[in-house]
């Protein structure tokens, strides 16, 4: 990651009229408002993609019997089956 030294045009600053600052600060706003939707999308990217790393590590770590398809295993994780007198929504964290 490269680090980048940002200075202000100081000079033009001291000079410029109070509409040109506003025109200066606006497009700063502005680019700073792209910076951080960019930002945004890298991050959820790298939330897809970190996801989909750590449910393959889980896949690779559970004790799977031969005849026991994958996602059985993975949703029986997700999902437990009720205990007695409970339904299955509570389980799963929702009310009826």
């Amino acid at each position: 990651m490269s680090s980048r030294s940002i200075r202000p045009p100081w000079e033009y600053l001291q000079q410029a009229t109070v509409p040109a600052l506003q025109s200066f600060e606006l497009s700063r706003l502005n680019h700073a408002s792209n910076l951080k939707k960019e930002i945004d999308t890298l991050l959820e990217q790298w939330l897809d993609e970190t996801a989909a790393a750590m449910l393959a590590r889980f896949l690779m770590e559970q004790p799977i019997a031969p005849e026991q398809p994958v996602f059985r295993s993975v949703t029986k994780h997700l999902h437990p089956a009720p205990r007695e007198g409970q339904s299955r929504a509570l389980v799963r964290g929702r009310s009826r």
